[in-house]
């Protein structure tokens, strides 16, 4: 039988999946592949369903059709363990306030299996790698969003994951947080990380994407070169395209 590092190393795949939601929003027959030692970015404009598509490769919601796999495993068979090896930022960042950006890293290393000798390496890790140690011993509820934001990342890093999703991760970071949070994502994936990040800063994308994927109105459209001359012009014209093309249908 493979190992639980062996079945991490297959990354994260959606298979024609689908989830709606009254109304007819949602995602529909959706497929992508985060490969391992990658950074896949997914972009589109607000409400194409970025934050949907995360939440049901991540078992927060469940696909109305088709199938997830992490590490080549059907979430629906997953083990709870094979949860340590994910990180991830939905939305809000989750930390408690009352909690200082120490305690809550700390709280979050154990949760996710680190042994109490090793969770306090790897929170002193994070700290230096997101520029938190002004605020390591500061109330999580006292600090600015871009900080929380900070701390939300490290949580979600700091366990060296085989699988990172970040949805808007740079939303309410500042650009030193931006470039801290660009090398924290490159050291993952150098690890063999699968990465999956969405975002509408294409620039952004471009420096740290090795693919990125385009989802309009809850489906895939395409794929864009992160190489490309004029990114922000393809992203736009593959969306006024698909736009054009769903109104004619």
């Amino acid at each position: 039988p493979r190992s639980h590092g062996d079945t991490m190393s297959a990354g994260l795949s959606a298979s024609a999946v689908t989830r709606t939601f009254r109304g007819g929003a949602g995602i529909h027959d959706v497929h992508i592949e985060v490969r391992p030692g990658t950074i896949h970015a997914l972009v589109g404009l607000n409400g194409a369903g970025k934050t949907t598509l995360m939440k049901v490769l991540l078992g927060m919601l469940r696909p109305t059709a088709g199938r997830v796999l992490l590490g080549g495993t059907d979430l629906r068979k997953l083990p709870a363990a094979a949860w340590s090896g994910v990180g991830h930022v939905i939305e809000h960042p989750l930390a408690y306030g009352d909690l200082t950006a120490r305690e809550n890293l700390l709280l979050s290393a154990r949760l996710h299996g680190l042994t109490a000798g090793v969770a306090a390496g790897a929170v002193d890790t994070a700290i230096g790698a997101f520029g938190l140690e002004p605020y390591a011993e500061v109330r999580v509820r006292q600090l600015s969003a871009g900080n929380r934001q900070r701390v939300g990342l490290a949580a979600a890093m700091q366990h060296h994951p085989r699988v990172v999703v970040l949805d808007e991760p740079t939303s309410t970071l500042d650009p030193a947080g931006v470039l801290l949070l660009r090398d924290a994502l490159r050291t993952r994936r150098a690890a063999g990380a699968a990465v999956l990040v969405s975002s509408h800063h294409l620039d952004e994308v471009a420096r740290i994407a090795d693919r990125i994927t385009v989802l309009n109105a809850g489906r895939v459209i395409g794929t864009l070169d992160p190489t490309g001359a004029d990114l922000e012009q393809a992203f736009f014209a593959s969306v006024l395209a698909d736009d054009q093309e769903r109104g004619q249908a």
